[in-house]
């Protein structure tokens, strides 16, 4: 396995433009992610190479600070950055991802902390924190730690009601802080923000159940419950989530869902966003179909941001990032791993593993560049066009000629590891116990995963279907090491 990174390595180095250098340089990064990843090997060699990519370029975004270490979205300096160039846009992805590395608590915990203690600024965008924290701790075994940051948890779930509720327990979002510029639906009432609460409302009762503390359970678990309906009757229009478009300083006047004009009434892959959470009811899977269609989300590159048959859908804008259809690993991200929690935790009949598996391997077979003498490179930027492959916020910043050059190259404004180790492979604690429920496809004979680091014990998974490839047994086997 070792050698098998060291090829990877040696070969995107031998590819790289190495413009910033952060704490981890090029010439160092094959020793720290021997040391610090969990090592894969599977028949795909596109998701293989894809995996071994996205971790490569995540551990140049690790960034030390007087403050202690942080994971950068942007690798040059951008003007609309936090402290030491922070952007809480994707802090919770960081953190969903960066909970696979072995000593992660180095890592990922001062981050968390960053964050939590009010060095970074939370307010920029929409965030998840209670759940992402909560994600982290489930991984490590290391409920202290959660129970420890429930008061900064509360509190910032506190100020985000202040700012962002209206009546009927439901939240107001701006599209463009929720990072999803110039969206065709608009700012106002967005399945975006009132999942991210009610994710924070259920993982902050879970940690107040360990903690012992009933009362905040009682009141979380209620906010939850709120959260969750007004979602389900405002936001769900029939077979999908959407956005209901409110001027900021309106409040909620409805308390059913009203008729939206047409040039704001769009199916938008955020819709999908309750289900990262696990929000819906079991009767909700229909939205998924939409993923299957040409007019709908599936368009030759990747999913659509936009359902392909709205009028507006890809709408001439002179700005650099545009979500009314465009690609964004972003979106992708929360959509897989919607797809993999229906899969895992619904009774439905809307989409297979072997769709989950064919969106997943269109996403890991994006990571490319051509190069102008024609040669392809790893890579991974803002956004693409669907139907050209194109890496369209690179070919708009590079025609207006803007700094920093290559602003978007090795973007961490995504998953991808996350989603093999948690999603294909189906890695995870719960109540404390390893768990493994892969969703590979029927026609993989073999996969291995070795330093795995959960609960502080190193493991290997085996997944060998008739024994022959490994030699250590037959079908799945979990050791410890």
């Amino acid at each position: 396995m070792y050698k098998k990174l060291h090829s990877y390595i040696d070969d995107f180095n031998k590819n790289d433009n190495e413009l910033y250098v952060q704490l981890i340089a090029n010439n160092e990064a094959e020793q720290f992610l021997a040391e610090q990843i969990p090592l894969i090997d599977c028949p795909d060699k596109t998701i293989e190479k894809t995996y071994y990519f996205r971790w490569w370029t995540f551990r140049k975004h690790i960034k030390s600070t007087e403050k202690g270490h942080i994971i950068t979205e942007f690798l040059p300096e951008v003007p609309w950055s936090g402290p030491y160039n922070s952007i809480n846009c994707p802090a919770c992805f960081h953190i969903r991802e960066g909970r696979w590395l072995k000593d992660s608590q180095e890592w990922i915990k001062e981050y968390i902390n960053f964050w939590l203690d009010g060095i970074g600024r939370t307010d920029l965008y929409s965030a998840w924190y209670a759940h992402a924290v909560l994600e982290y701790c489930t991984i490590k075994n290391d409920m202290a730690y959660a129970t420890d940051k429930l008061p900064q948890l509360i509190a910032f779930f506190e100020e985000r009601e202040k700012q962002h509720k209206r009546s009927g327990g439901i939240y107001w979002s701006h599209d463009g802080f929720d990072g999803m510029e110039l969206s065709i639906s608009g700012s106002g009432l967005r399945p975006t923000l009132n999942s991210y609460a009610y994710g924070d409302a259920v993982a902050i009762a879970k940690i107040a159940e360990i903690a012992g503390n009933t009362k905040i359970k009682e009141r979380f678990t209620q906010k939850a419950h709120e959260i969750k309906m007004a979602t389900d009757t405002l936001l769900w229009d029939n077979d999908f989530y959407k956005v209901i478009p409110l001027d900021e300083n309106q409040d909620n006047a409805y308390s059913t869902r009203p008729e939206i004009i047409k040039e704001n009434d769009v199916k938008e892959l955020l819709g999908f966003i309750p289900w990262y959470f696990n929000l819906p009811d079991d009767n909700k899977d229909v939205a998924f179909g939409e993923l299957l269609k040409s007019d709908g989300f599936k368009a030759k590159y990747g999913l659509t941001t936009a359902e392909q048959r709205h009028p507006r859908f890809l709408e001439e804008n002179s700005h650099a990032c545009l979500w009314n259809g465009y690609v964004w690993p972003f979106a992708t991200s929360q959509t897989l791993v919607a797809m993999a929690n229906l899969l895992q935790n619904y009774d439905q009949t809307t989409i297979t593993k072997k769709d989950y598996y064919d969106i997943l391997l269109q996403y890991a077979k994006s990571h490319k560049l051509t190069l102008e003498n024609g040669d392809t490179v790893p890579w991974i930027d803002e956004s693409m066009h669907p139907h050209t492959g194109r890496w369209i916020t690179r070919d708009i910043l590079i025609e207006k000629a803007a700094k920093p050059i290559e602003r978007g190259k090795d973007y961490n404004h995504s998953l991808f590891c996350d989603l093999i180790l948690s999603g294909l492979f189906g890695i995870d604690v719960k109540d404390g116990k390893f768990i493994c429920n892969p969703l590979i496809p029927d026609s993989w004979d073999y996969f291995l995963v070795e330093n795995l680091y959960l609960n502080g014990q190193k493991y290997r998974i085996i997944y060998d279907k008739d024994g022959t490839h490994y030699g250590r047994g037959i079908g799945l086997n979990i050791q410890e090491c």
